[in-house]
């Protein structure tokens, strides 16, 4: 469902995890030599001194603090952010980029960031430089500076041109983080599907069973509509979206994917196209505590994906939003 930002120096071979780090901010002995400009939010601009040598140990600076929660260890973390090579500027990656790293603007402004989770691996940041976020605040940015044997270790990857002797450097802006329980579900009475809709069954614990009405043809337009009404906050552009979700195929009335029989409740960028289209049309603006059923043709599903098993199938969700991060 999800779509994963891209490093593009392919840093890293493996995602395991790299030499022990340590923190600037909180005793470390190295001090960071990237100067960086640039407020929270915006893409920063480095200055690396000619001369700076990068530490055989993990630095990590608060350039700006935030006053948001903070991040704890197995937090879902939402973040923006850029890396280069400290000799000669290579790109190590970036948020703001575009179309790069797989950002893709919305029509009120919110960019694809990079989805994670604290503690485990990830396809953007080598773990020590993700994990560098736990034990601060939403709305910080952050400098994460060190040589490559630093920074990502064993896991580096030959091919990539870097030596472990090189220096690295990345900004990242916190800008959202949350626990999520996989095990966590609605309640509440749900309402009946309209005619014409989907029938469904939400067991506790379970993923939904869905059936697709006999004999009818699957309609051509999104089709949408909110069986429980929560009672928290609207979803906007760019959070991430905590959900659990079931997913079948109108054609032949097979489930092809669900939350439940996966790791349990799972967290995808909304309105930035970082799903498919019918989910970011139908689910921003919608509330915290919603379950919505979808219908989702193929124009707005997988259409585009030449060669997707779902390519030509209208697709039929029912997703309960748990929360935002």
């Amino acid at each position: 469902m999800g779509a994963a930002l891209v490093v593009p120096a392919l840093l890293f071979a493996a995602a395991c995890g790299s030499e022990d780090s340590s923190d600037s901010d909180n005793g470390g002995k190295a001090a960071a030599v990237t100067k960086v400009t640039g407020p929270f939010g915006k893409e920063p601009k480095f200055d690396v001194p000619d001369d700076a040598k990068a530490s055989d140990e993990a630095v990590v600076k608060v350039l700006s603090k935030g006053d948001g929660t903070k991040v704890g260890k197995g937090d879902q973390v939402r973040l923006d952010f850029a890396g280069k090579t400290m000799k000669d500027s290579k790109d190590l990656g970036s948020t703001w980029a575009q179309p790069a790293a797989g950002g893709q603007q919305s029509a009120d402004g919110a960019r694809q960031q990079l989805m994670g989770k604290v503690g485990e691996p990830n396809q953007s940041l080598p773990p020590d430089v993700l994990d560098s976020v736990e034990g601060h605040t939403v709305g910080s940015r952050l400098l994460v500076e060190g040589t490559a044997g630093a920074l990502v270790g064993e896991s580096l990857n030959p091919e990539s041109g870097i030596k472990k002797s090189d220096g690295l450097v990345w900004v990242i802006d916190v800008a959202g983080a949350g626990k999520v329980d996989p095990k966590a579900e609605l309640k509440g009475e749900s309402a009946e599907p309209r005619d014409g809709m989907p029938e469904i069954e939400v067991p506790a614990g379970k993923a939904a069973k869905i059936t697709v009405p006999d004999g009818e043809d699957a309609p051509k337009e999104l089709q949408e509509q909110v069986l429980i009404k929560g009672k928290g906050a609207e979803v906007k552009a760019g959070q991430g979206l905590v959900a659990q979700y079931t997913g079948y195929a109108w054609e032949d009335g097979k489930k092809f994917d669900a939350s439940w029989d996966n790791a349990g409740a799972a967290t995808f960028q909304i309105g930035t196209g970082s799903v498919v289209a019918g989910w970011d049309k139908a689910l921003v603006g919608k509330k915290v505590g919603d379950r919505v059923l979808l219908v989702i043709p193929p124009d707005l599903g997988y259409g585009k994906s030449k060669g997707h098993e779902l390519e030509k199938k209208t697709l039929v969700f029912v997703v309960d939003i748990l929360g935002t991060v």
